[in-house]
């Protein structure tokens, strides 16, 4: 009989929270026992201006813990993993954090280096990707406070689920917003500064991913997940649509740029934004459209063809987080 375990996984980032309950067999299968639950807790609220975790955020915070941890009550898991990335590195005050999430989960957060999160974004990313889908791959983790690059390998000289190179970026869609698009819609002096951070970070992370090489991009996160909602016209957010589904960069840029100038109020008639992204979706917008054209215009200075297109993935860190671990625990039996 093959071995499995059963593991829980909690993505902590800077704008949401996820839980994610899954069997994982000894070849590599996952078998959800538990869908992925996700609650909006902006744990990452003012921390790029105060380098502190406010008081309001750590109580989003706990009361989401306090949900997962009744979810957990029903399951014998074998171990938890919880992973805390951009926000958690940054704030001062982190080990009160880590400490209030201990007493309620058991389990103390660990806190991952970009480069970690980067490489367990891209094993989630990859873990369902067709063969029809053209390598190397570029896994685009669009957080709340960081955003990852990750390219794999070619298929030929190195596997295509191998990291070849990895970058993390520290622009998101909560910190450009509470940066740079303060007013609401955000003025042209807003955007322009905040491209130019943006284009800053990008122009950094391109000296060592060499993201032309690329042959396929893949968005992951709730930004580019709901932007993706939004340029196909679904009146309300769909998993089973929206996962896998390729998305024009024309059409891609398009949806970016109206959200990004859409007044609040106008953007909260659109069911398909999760009310906790409502705030920040343009500035998360304004970053994956500055990400996606300049990979592909390094693409076609690399080889001479201009990516066109990405493809959407619901699969990501949270995915890798359940999988890797899953896999340690085996190994270590």
């Amino acid at each position: 009989m093959m071995k499995s375990v059963m593991v829980a996984g909690v993505d902590c980032g800077t704008n949401s929270i996820r839980l994610k309950i899954s069997r994982v067999d000894e070849q590599g299968g996952v078998e959800d026992v538990v869908p992925r639950i996700l609650r909006v807790i902006r744990l990452g609220q003012d921390v790029d201006k105060t380098h502190r975790f406010a008081d309001e955020a750590l109580d989003r915070a706990y009361a989401a813990a306090r949900e997962f941890a009744d979810v957990l009550a029903k399951y014998p898991v074998d171990g938890i993993r919880f992973v805390a990335t951009s926000a958690t590195r940054d704030a001062l005050n982190r080990e009160e954090f880590e400490d209030g999430i201990e007493r309620i989960l058991g389990v103390r957060p660990e806190v991952i280096p970009g480069t970690e999160e980067a490489d367990l974004s891209f094993l989630g990313a990859t873990s369902i990707v067709r063969r029809d889908v053209q390598a190397p791959y570029l896994v685009v983790d669009l957080g709340g406070g960081s955003t990852e690059l990750v390219l794999g390998g070619d298929g030929v000289s190195h596997p295509s689920t191998q990291v070849q190179a990895a970058y993390s970026m520290n622009i998101g869609s909560v910190r450009m917003t509470e940066r740079h698009l303060r007013n609401d819609p955000p003025t042209q002096t807003q955007i322009e500064e905040a491209i130019a951070d943006i284009d800053e970070h990008i122009d950094k992370a391109f000296t060592t991913v060499p993201a032309g090489k690329a042959r396929t991009i893949i968005g992951v996160s709730g930004t580019v997940t709901t932007m993706t909602a939004l340029a196909m016209g679904l009146a309300e957010y769909d998993h089973s649509v929206v996962d896998g589904a390729r998305c024009t960069l024309q059409d891609a840029y398009a949806v970016d740029d109206k959200f990004l100038h859409m007044p609040r109020e106008e953007r909260l008639t659109y069911k398909t934004i999760h009310p906790g992204r409502i705030d920040v979706v343009g500035g998360g917008a304004l970053v994956w459209n500055r990400v996606l054209a300049k990979v592909s215009a390094a693409a076609l200075a690399d080889h001479g063809q201009a990516i066109d297109s990405f493809m959407a993935s619901e699969h990501g860190l949270l995915d890798g987080i359940v999988l890797d671990y899953g896999k340690r625990l085996l190994a270590a039996r």
